[in-house]
């Protein structure tokens, strides 16, 4: 017998009747009026024996327009990256499978070193000075560093570029309409944040910039640029990065951004229909204590041995509810570990060769795309992503693309009225180049 669990047999619940004292299920319920219970049928199929269930299980996902037989040029926020072999063998170990979230962090120190380790390696990464446990994704990720902005300069203003994750953007508004707190979009120029808007928009009543790095269309924003804009009115410079990127392009931190935050979901996550992923938010020393969710610190015990503690949790199940900062009662234990030992097995080397790889792959998946007729629509340096246009809708170009066994970019029309029959392609580590070229080939043919 291969049981994942071990079943309940007729003699199991006999016996635990029996000692509850009742003598069948149905008196477990008899508190509830005869009037109000439900009396029929559920309106399900009939029970399977378990041979036949597993059959209509695996016949059903079988329908599933998988990465493993499917080649993939979708991104837009959740990309088809290499995992090592290893991260599955460490967070399938039960000790740290049913961890979730150490509620008693004395006797959690596998745990609490697992998420100190996390935590290190983000900020190395983003070039920040303190990073958290982990976030629920990007997306909230990103919501919570706004909340933070508006709490810490007090102002009741977030400006947040449209070349910002759209679904990003939709959490944004959600939480700050809550906080009562007004979001204004600066728009885009030439796939870029448009520096002359933003600088019209930025003022002492706004508590927070916000901008992706690189962004939406796979666009390297000027950081620079923008760090002055935003300082010019002691607002705080967000910045939402894909952690994979940072292996090539200068970390936020060296531009002098006050938080950044994003999904660490490049690292050894898989991309599962969307989630669930892993946000990792990192500041600056000064915002140390305003952090939401966890933050795992090292210290000494009284025999000087090294051990991990939870500390400066600045939420209500810890603090007065009027002194939290956020409501954030968890983190994604689980998968920032699978991110670390991801980042681990890599090493800083690894990272830098896979994000390199990332950048010039997608480039030459650009310059074939130009070379077989195709408009690039924003002309510039990008990293994974990139933007071309179509003369026919995306949705009936990518069901084409299906039939061949390739999963194609993201159709931007969805979310950006203006860009109608473009799609967003991207190009990871893991598309040979004659995956590339058959991508470019099948375009040609589908968009002649």
């Amino acid at each position: 017998m291969n049981h994942r669990y071990l079943p309940m047999t007729e003699q199991d619940m006999k016996a635990m009747l029996e000692t509850i004292g009742v003598s069948s299920i149905d008196e477990l319920f008899s508190d509830i009026p005869e009037k109000v219970r439900f009396k029929g049928d559920y309106n399900i199929k009939a029970a399977k024996s378990e041979t036949a269930l597993m059959k209509e299980l695996f016949r059903l996902a079988d329908k599933n327009a998988d990465l493993k037989r499917n080649v993939s040029f979708l991104g837009a926020g959740v990309y088809d990256h290499y995992m090592p072999v290893i991260v599955d063998h460490v967070i399938s170990r039960s000790e740290f499978y049913t961890a979730y979230t150490p509620y008693q962090p004395e006797i959690s120190q596998g745990e609490l070193q697992a998420i100190f380790e996390f935590q290190t390696m983000i900020c190395e990464l983003t070039g920040m000075d303190v990073a958290n446990s982990s976030m629920y994704d990007g997306g909230t990720a990103l919501a919570e560093a706004a909340m933070l902005s508006a709490g810490h300069t007090k102002a009741k203003k977030i400006v947040v570029s449209r070349a910002v994750h759209p679904e990003y953007r939709e959490v944004l508004k959600t939480y700050a309409k809550g906080q009562n707190l007004v979001v204004v979009e600066a728009p885009v120029k030439e796939g870029v944040t448009d520096l002359d808007a933003l600088k019209g928009l930025v003022t002492e009543e706004v508590a927070g910039v916000i901008v992706q790095y690189p962004n939406f269309f796979g666009r390297i924003e000027p950081l620079k640029e923008i760090e002055e804009i935003v300082h010019a009115y002691k607002g705080l410079f967000i910045v939402s990065s894909n952690p994979l990127a940072l292996g090539v392009l200068t970390p936020p931190g060296i531009f002098g951004a006050d938080i950044v935050i994003g999904d660490a979901q490049p690292f050894g996550i898989p991309t599962a229909f969307g989630g669930p992923h892993c946000g990792y938010f990192a500041v600056t020393n000064k915002l140390m204590r305003k952090v939401p969710g966890r933050l795992v610190g090292q210290t000494v015990d009284e025999e000087g041995r090294r051990g991990f503690v939870l500390t400066l949790q600045a939420r209500e199940q810890h603090i007065r509810r009027e002194k939290a900062t956020s409501n954030i009662c968890s983190n994604q234990a689980l998968n920032a570990l699978a991110a670390s030992v991801a980042m681990t097995a890599l090493g800083k080397t690894g990272v830098r060769e896979m994000a390199a790889a990332n950048l010039q792959k997608a480039h030459y998946a650009k310059n074939a795309c130009k070379q077989a007729g195709f408009e690039v629509a924003y002309e510039g340096y990008s990293f994974n992503e990139f933007v071309i246009k179509l003369d026919k809708p995306v949705k009936e170009i990518n069901q084409q693309l299906l039939k061949k066994g390739i999963i194609g970019g993201y159709d931007l029309g969805r979310d950006y009225i203006e860009l109608g029959n473009h799609m967003l392609i991207s190009v990871t580590e893991q598309r040979t180049k004659e995956e590339i070229d058959t991508l470019v080939i099948e375009l040609g043919d589908l968009h002649a």
